[in-house]
């Protein structure tokens, strides 16, 4: 329902302009929004013209109007002033309002419409039926694009993106919890992941730069029907999991591009625990390492298991450099410098970040 806060404000522009003194009131006589100088009623009279057949009444130069939705009785507006030019400031105050309370529910039930539409809480026939009201075309291709705001029920994320990206182009915002806000995101003909790869991106320079926040994108694949966006937003969620365990240092992540990240993020927490046991055994395990002989091993992943570019991206000398590998095989087991040993501690490491968050997410 459309806030006292959003009526007040109508009729004191409208009043400002027109000088005709308007009030709201509720079918008891209640007043909801006014301006300065608007004219009071008794209750009881309010009551009986809200039950009357009339739609206006004059009394003494005061207008009473009713304000309807859909043919249903919502308020009574009063409008007076000087001339005969009360009259028509009340009708188009009432068209004006009953406009603003069309789009604030078609607002309100989008909304519904696309939290429960996600969730898998709207029956086929029902997705159809629904979109059709609320005028949303039923085979638009779509993505899904979830910003985590990290902060609860901060509101700036979502003001922000519902000014960047609007329903009139076929995008719409919403939300279905408290830590992140969803994009809706229509896709034109001719768009690519690379583009929903810049649109993500340019989220995250909006956000930071606008608001001030901090956030983490993630997108699912796009859909040709709007039945199987349910199926983007779960490929977005799981997008924004794994980049938080494989990916820390990126703001974007993509579900077509998680890799292995999505094949580890899927396996019981137990045969994770046996894989590392069956690696290391009694060994030293990758997370107690020293930091420098981790940034050693990464880097060298990096570069392909080249030494020589790895020494100097490092400023190490080579044999220094062949020392620090040597002491992780002697710590670890493996000899990275190989193919099949270095898939298998990156393997490794992947696996016992994702075993950290779990217990993390447990405790």
């Amino acid at each position: 329902m459309i806030s006292a806060q959003i009526i007040q404000t109508s009729i004191d522009e409208l009043s400002a302009i027109t000088r005709v003194q308007l009030s709201v009131l509720d079918l008891n006589g209640k007043i909801v929004a006014a301006t300065a100088e608007a004219p009071s009623f008794d209750s009881a009279f309010i009551s009986d013209f809200a039950g009357s057949a009339v739609d206006s009444q004059v009394i003494g130069g005061v207008h009473l109007l009713k304000i309807f939705d859909e043919g249903e009785l919502l308020y009574i507006l009063i409008a007076s002033g000087q001339g005969e030019d009360a009259y028509m400031v009340g009708k188009i105050c009432v068209s004006q309002l009953q406009n603003l309370i069309i789009a604030y529910k078609e607002k309100y039930d989008r909304n519904n419409f696309f939290q429960n539409l996600l969730l898998d809480n709207l029956l086929l026939i029902d997705i159809y039926n629904r979109a059709k009201k609320l005028r949303i075309d039923v085979n638009v291709p779509r993505v899904i694009i979830l910003v985590e705001t990290r902060a609860e029920r901060d509101s700036g994320a979502a003001e922000l993106l519902s000014s960047m990206f609007t329903s009139q182009a076929g995008d719409y915002v919403t939300a279905v919890d408290e830590n992140s806000v969803i994009l809706v995101k229509s896709v034109k003909a001719g768009e690519s992941y690379e583009d929903i790869d810049d649109i993500a991106n340019t989220i995250v320079d909006m956000m930071n730069t606008e608001a001030m926040l901090d956030v983490r994108v993630s997108y699912g694949t796009i859909v040709g029907e709007i039945k199987d966006l349910s199926k983007s937003y779960k490929e977005a969620k799981m997008a924004l999991d794994v980049g938080k365990i494989f990916y820390a240092e990126r703001h974007v992540t993509a579900y077509n591009t998680l890799g292995i990240g999505r094949l580890i993020y899927q396996l019981p927490i137990n045969l994770c625990r046996i894989f590392i046991d069956e690696i290391f055994g009694d060994r030293e395990v990758p997370e107690n390492l020293d930091e420098e002989t981790l940034n050693t091993v990464n880097k060298f992943f990096e570069n392909n298991l080249n030494v020589s570019e790895t020494s100097r991206q490092l400023f190490v000398h080579r044999n220094t450099l062949v020392y620090r590998i040597e002491k992780l095989q002697k710590a670890t087991g493996l000899d990275v410098r190989t193919f099949d040993e270095a898939l298998t501690f990156k393997i490794a490491m992947m696996v016992l970040n994702y075993m950290r968050y779990v217990d993390k997410s447990d405790f």
